[in-house]
């Protein structure tokens, strides 16, 4: 089981304002089979796994050794713990967020965010997953979405089977109706200030073999 954080949905809910009955439902198998099979037609490589903990076992093997990594916010991962792994760094990775949280220098820091969007190995949680196979991401700077389309050599998203919905357009609007209103919580608790769509990325297809994973839990993770 995935652990709940503070920053979980759970625990936003109800300040939110978010219909979770209908923007956070697992698939029935069927449907799940469906998407799974529509993402890899769009040569997505997909790990359909049980457990959050599955997840993390998964998530470390596709990690090689002393590989550079970096991580864009995501409730999925902090909730599969993988915040705790990183840390542990048991392969000996080149943690690109540890480098720009100890950076003190403003610039420098800015540098290695623009850098860091081109990792060997960028990590990231997904906003929605429409069952024809595309894969929806957004957030307020664009700090994670630059690693999307192309930047990222390996791009390895995380998600719960809660963030299938059935067409493109209902994964856009989970965007607005579901994961900014959480979004926006999280920012105001975190940071006292609140947050905004500012960029959206939509993944339809991948020409790299092998550049994009999904690591998807039958789970409910994230928002």
């Amino acid at each position: 089981m995935a652990k709940a954080t503070e920053y979980s949905a759970t625990n936003l809910t109800a300040d939110a304002g978010v219909d979770a009955e209908r923007w956070s439902r697992k698939p029935d198998e069927t449907t799940l089979k469906k998407t799974v099979e529509a993402m890899e037609a769009r040569n997505f490589k997909v790990f359909l796994v049980d457990t959050a903990e599955d997840g993390l076992r998964t998530l470390v093997d596709l990690l090689p050794e002393g590989a550079e990594v970096m991580n864009g916010y995501s409730t999925t991962l902090v909730e599969m713990g993988f915040d705790r792994v990183l840390k542990e760094n048991p392969k000996g990775w080149r943690d690109y967020h540890a480098a720009i949280t100890g950076e003190n220098d403003t610039e420098k820091r800015h540098a290695l965010r623009r850098k860091s969007v081109a990792a060997d190995y960028f990590l990231s949680g997904v906003q929605a997953i429409a069952e024809s196979g595309e894969i929806v991401g957004c957030d307020k700077t664009g700090s994670r979405m630059g690693a999307w389309p192309h930047a990222a050599a390996h791009l390895i998203l995380v998600s719960g089977t809660n963030k299938i919905v059935p067409t493109l357009d209902d994964a856009l609007r989970r965007c607005r109706e579901y994961a900014l209103p959480l979004e926006n919580q999280r920012a105001q608790h975190a940071y006292n200030i609140g947050s905004y769509i500012g960029k959206h990325v939509i993944l339809d297809h991948e020409d790299t073999d092998g550049r994009i994973t999904l690591v998807l839990i039958r789970e409910r993770l994230g928002y």
